[in-house]
């Protein structure tokens, strides 16, 4: 544990960056997950409405430093190509 002032705060900062950063992630994760779940369904009003999701959470994702922007990129990508 730090014992200047200083870097106890930067501690707990940096420790509500990651759990803010993991939540991120996660939610990504989970709606990506719903978008390859709808894409076995064959709804296609479903499909779109899940692809829709997961572009603009992985582009919030990549916005706010979560994940980075190629790695955002390539994940649009790969969903699109599943899109068809």
């Amino acid at each position: 544990m730090a014992n200047i002032k200083s870097a106890i705060k930067r501690a707990k900062i940096t420790e509500q960056e990651n759990l803010r950063n993991r939540m991120a992630k996660s939610e990504m994760k989970t709606i990506v997950r719903n978008f390859n779940d709808a894409t076995k369904t064959g709804d296609n009003e479903a499909i779109q409405a899940a692809y829709k999701m997961a572009v603009k959470t992985v582009d919030q994702a990549a916005a706010n430093g979560v994940i980075h922007k190629n790695a955002a990129n390539r994940k649009k990508a790969q969903l699109a190509k599943k899109l068809g």
